[in-house]
């Protein structure tokens, strides 16, 4: 930590999501356990105060604060309908401002979908209590009782028909008070407006060309900026030829600390120029090599591991059991964003503003607090929706990168930077490679009666963190920081081993986690974290038992399945893909079903899956795809289902194209026909079952539905050509290697 942060600054600046798990870090002094205050539900626990969340203005409109965040997934909107609906408004009455660390709580990252569980919950109780007080406070001024009165569209009525608005309220009511969570919200009988498919409020400027994203936000005076980065990771900056880029037109500065480099421009063209030159002028030492990728995950496995047994049961194991293993891969993946990471900053008045897409504002704060030596109050982040991603790519390091030119401007005048297509391929955090090895045993009766999986990866999330700093352009300044040491996140989410632990009832199990601290690559966060992987393994080995033990996939499944929340997908999606237990497929074209409760805590999906596969040149095809799904209350159906059929449609292209390829060299998917996604043509239709259960608390469904995507197509692919796909993705030179045996 730099000694120009005070300890209080610092504390005050953090606030984490490890996986979905939102976690406040403070230097205060520890609280014994009778001076804690009470525990609160979801994010509340963390900002306690009303008015942090909800404020009633003299018109009648409510100002709604969230620090969860718009990543494209419709959750401004949703959250807007959830403190609608308790405070009785039309959602035009609503104001809503997310992701500020001036005006909103602090609510960690926006990830593991989350937002729903942690900030609905907040919204609705907040929402609940703001209208019980406002109904108290008019029931005094009315002479009648509380109970006797009604509210609608923001109007508190009497029997007798006298009125008072939240506007005329507003005055007298004192919501700078701690929350009690204890005002009752709606039963989901009479809501009116939770449950129904409100238009996004993020679409129509997306659509029409409107200011939408970070990317296109413009700001009086801004300036244009570029950065170079080293040929590799680790190189170290020798000598640049400084003059012949500042005489160039329209160049501002360049701006050097240690082996960051950058280029401040009057123009974007200009900017894009100047940093070609200054790539070109650029002396460097070579970093290290990286390890050879035709024999990484050999190399991964034969790295130091800290095994952590996260799931036992023991039971007697029936003599004559019939043994099965498989070994799965899955490889570095790119985040793949459409837009390029942007950021803007603006440094004035000894202040910085950052308007980032950064998934975490207050995290991001902490960690740019580090490498500026600002106090955090004197950096103020501001979100601004990225044109894709879910996960941490470059939204974070970026940030930094515009603030160390924002110093470098003259006047105080804001400067956009966005990365060059190439710098996002090789700088930003891949999600991890895994090895996942299975072993199970089959008694008599065919089913199984002992599981054993082991997986190996690195951390899972190398966000910004108080316990170093993880912006990559402070590893390069003249007086470099250090990282966080890498961390487990802990189960029952979990990092690398999300949904490494079954939901299925096996009598004897052993799940053990070999975490892997040594990063061959640069890794972080990408959506689902490790349970894509795991439920790749996992859903592919159990139909691999299912074959052995002569039984229909779907019914396998159900055999091995207690949950009638988890047997009611599986049963919803069979019946509207129409599947035929025992139908024998073949002739490449085949059908495959896969399953997951993500995180074991939250939305039920099953999937099934159409795969055609032509044996020539390799091709997989996916025409089309089921899901069922049940998140509980259902906030809005249209929304949710885009996230389920979202998640399948990301699945398929990570399933069939996505790969990070690298040499000893360094990175080599650098560009599109480098790293190729899923195109338009090859989207498959998606049709999704929602299970509405109104009594259920809602569920986190953003990330729910990409492993039973990928599991049902390597299913289908094994049923279509009786070959089985243990290494992704699905290209086409594997898919011929294998079809050839």
């Amino acid at each position: 930590m730099s000694a120009h942060i005070s300890r209080r600054d610092f504390a005050a600046s953090l606030g984490v999501g490890l996986g979905g798990i939102v976690v406040a870090f403070t230097l205060a002094p520890k609280l014994s356990l009778s001076q804690q205050p009470a525990a609160l539900p979801g994010s509340l626990n963390g900002n306690r105060m009303l008015d942090a969340w909800i404020r009633v203005a003299a018109d009648g409109g409510v100002t709604v604060c969230t620090g969860k965040v718009e990543l494209g997934q419709g959750i401004v909107t949703a959250l807007a309908q959830i403190a609608a609906e308790e405070l009785d408004l039309p959602l035009a009455r609503l104001h809503m401002i997310s992701g500020d660390t001036e005006k909103t709580p602090n609510e960690g990252v926006t990830s593991g979908s989350q937002s729903i569980e942690n900030g609905g919950v907040a919204l609705r109780l907040a929402g609940a209590e703001v209208r019980a007080i406002l109904v108290d406070l008019a029931a005094k001024r009315l002479g009648v009782e509380a109970s006797g009165l009604a509210v609608a569209d923001g109007v508190i009525s009497a029997v007798d028909g006298r009125k008072l608005t939240y506007g005329e309220l507003a005055r007298d009511v004192d919501l700078h008070r701690e929350v009690t969570a204890k005002a009752k919200p709606k039963s989901p009988s009479v809501h009116r407006i939770v449950g129904k498919s409100i238009a996004r409020f993020d679409i129509p400027a997306k659509v029409t060309g409107g200011t939408a994203y970070v990317q296109d936000l413009r700001l009086p005076g801004m300036l244009h900026g570029r950065v170079v980065r080293p040929p590799n990771y680790g190189a170290k900056l020798e000598s640049i030829d400084e003059a012949k880029i500042k005489a160039m037109p329209g160049v501002v500065a360049v701006v050097r600390d240690g082996s960051f480099l950058g280029v401040i421009a009057e123009r974007e063209e200009r900017a894009i120029r100047a940093s070609e030159a200054l790539r070109q002028s650029a002396k460097w030492t070579a970093g290290p090599p990286l390890p050879d990728q035709a024999t990484f995950y050999d190399h991964l496995l034969s790295l130091p591991d800290d095994p952590h047994v996260i799931s036992e049961k023991q039971a007697a194991l029936p003599d004559g059991a019939k043994v099965i293993e498989a070994t799965y891969r899955k490889p570095y993946m790119c985040h793949g964003s459409i837009g390029p990471s942007c950021a803007v900053a603006q440094f004035a008045d000894g202040k910085m503003t950052v308007w980032t897409h950064s998934q975490g504002v207050f995290p991001l704060r902490g960690n740019l607090a580090m490498a500026l030596k600002l106090p955090a109050d004197r950096i103020h982040c501001i979100h601004a929706e990225g044109s894709g991603c879910y996960g941490h790519n470059g939204a974070d390091d970026v940030a930094l990168d515009a603030a160390l030119l924002a110093r470098g401007a003259p006047g105080g005048r804001p400067v956009r930077l966005q990365w060059m297509r190439g710098d996002e391929f090789a700088w930003e955090p891949f999600g991890p490679a895994m090895v996942m090895k299975a072993k199970a045993a089959l008694g008599a009766d065919g089913r199984i009666v002992d599981w054993n999986y082991d997986v190996w990866t690195n951390t899972h999330s190398t966000r910004p963190d108080p316990g170093g700093n993880n912006l990559l352009a402070s590893w390069y300044l003249n007086e470099p920081q250090k990282p966080a040491p890498p961390g487990i996140l802990p189960q029952p989410a979990g990092g690398g081993d999300r949904n490494a632990v079954p939901l299925y009832d096996f009598p004897r199990q052993r799940v053990v986690h070999h975490f892997i601290k040594q990063m061959p690559l640069r890794v972080s966060a990408l959506r689902t974290l490790g349970a894509y992987a795991n439920v790749f393994a996992m859903e592919s080995f159990l139909d691999e038992l299912a074959l052995a033990a002569g039984t229909d996939p779907v019914a396998f499944r159900l055999a091995h399945l207690k949950d009638p929340r988890a047997r009611a997908v599986i049963e919803a999606v069979a019946k509207k893909a129409s599947w035929k237990p025992g139908e024998k497929a073949g002739g490449g074209k085949g059908r495959g079903i896969g399953f997951a409760k993500y995180k074991n805590l939250a939305t039920y999906v099953a999937v099934i899956a159409d795969v055609e596969v032509d044996a020539a040149n390799g091709k997989v095809s996916v025409p089309r795809v089921w899901a069922a799904a049940d998140s509980g209350l259902i906030i809005n159906p249209d929304g949710l289902a885009n996230q389920i059929e979202g998640g399948i449609i990301q699945s398929t292209s990570w399933t069939l194209h996505e790969e990070v390829k690298f040499d000893r060299n360094g990175i080599k998917s650098r560009d599109w026909l480098t790293y190729p996604i899923l195109t338009v043509p090859e989207a498959p239709k998606v049709e999704v079952e929602l299970i509405n259960r109104p009594d259920e608390r809602p569920l986190g469904s953003g990330e729910g539905s990409q492993g039973p995507a990928v599991a049902a197509i390597a299913n289908a692919f094994a049923a279509a050509t009786g070959k089985r796909m243990r290494e992704l993705p699905l290209s086409p030179e594997r898919v011929r290697a294998v079809l050839q045996g």
